[in-house]
């Protein structure tokens, strides 16, 4: 930090000799900084910093551990101490973490406007989805996450991922799941709560990819996303909690085996006329067809 103040220094006529021998510095490391003022381990910790933040803005949750995993896999050779020191330096902390220092931090801004205002109710398919992420514990793998997509109109699960870590990848992969089973879905509204798989740049380059809007409430109101914490409720009585699950395949297979054919063609609903989301769909889309 010395040495740029020495060549400022000298480019204001004060000689380099007086100045070292004011700060009492050597001339001779100035002289070899001087012709390269950046060395090679200064370089390779700025591309490393880098990757580290990369990885920690994609998915907040991660701790250093997982950070580490994610920069070995993008074939860099680190350790996890010296992922954990960057990070401990530059206070990137796991957002689930201890908190550390400065409390009372707010979360950041959300990186979408409210569009749906707690109004879950669409004109027609493919209009509003909403979205959000669930958790569940297993005896033996520890806990498994669930990511799904409701479409507003017919509250039918267009689309999920089920995964055994809560990053970014899982929201991403749920949407592109429900694009792909829908078609076009051009100008849809996808409303979410402000957790960071949401706000991840993974999550909104791939919003943009298909040419969607995002939307997003408050923290902590759950009731701007209600509909899909209903959701969640009913899966949670009727699945998660009504037996303990020993792995993750076990689990999955029961989530997939009740929304696909429990929820979605056994459950009526009374917000659908007493038909359920498959029967709805099929009646009221040629309907939406002849009125176009």
């Amino acid at each position: 930090m010395t040495y740029p103040l020495v060549r400022e220094l000298a480019a204001d006529g004060i000689a380099v000799a007086v100045t070292c021998r004011v700060l009492k510095i050597a001339r001779g490391p100035y002289y070899r900084w001087l012709t390269g003022p950046v060395t090679a381990a200064e370089w390779d910790e700025a591309l490393l910093t880098n990757v580290i933040h990369d990885a920690h803005r994609d998915d907040p949750e991660f701790g250093y551990r997982f950070i580490a995993d994610e920069v070995r896999a993008a074939g860099i050779a680190v350790s996890d101490r010296t992922v954990w020191k960057l990070c401990s330096q530059r206070r990137w902390w796991s957002a689930f973490g201890k908190k550390r220092g400065r409390s009372g931090k707010r979360p950041g801004p959300p990186v979408h406007d409210d569009l749906v205002c707690r109004q879950f109710v669409a004109d027609g398919p493919d209009q509003v989805w909403l979205t959000d992420i669930t958790e569940h514990w297993t005896a033996c793998d520890g806990k498994l996450y669930l990511c799904a997509i409701k479409d507003a109109w017919s509250n039918r699960i267009v689309g999920y991922s089920i995964g055994n870590r809560m990053k970014a990848q899982l929201a991403v992969a749920a949407l592109n799941h429900a694009v792909a089973r829908r078609g076009e879905v051009r100008g849809c509204i996808v409303h979410s709560d402000r957790g960071s798989q949401f706000r991840s740049r993974k999550f909104v380059r791939t919003l943009h990819w298909h040419n969607m809007i995002g939307s997003m409430g408050r923290v902590g109101a759950a009731a701007d996303n209600a509909a899909m914490e209903s959701f969640f409720s009913l899966l949670q009585k009727n699945v998660l909690n009504r037996h303990r699950w020993a792995t993750h395949q076990q689990l999955r297979l029961a989530i997939v085996t009740w929304i696909e054919h429990t929820y979605h063609r056994r459950r009526r609903q009374a917000a659908l006329g007493k038909l359920t989301p498959i029967e709805f769909e099929t009646i009221m889309k040629p309907t939406q067809a002849h009125a176009a």
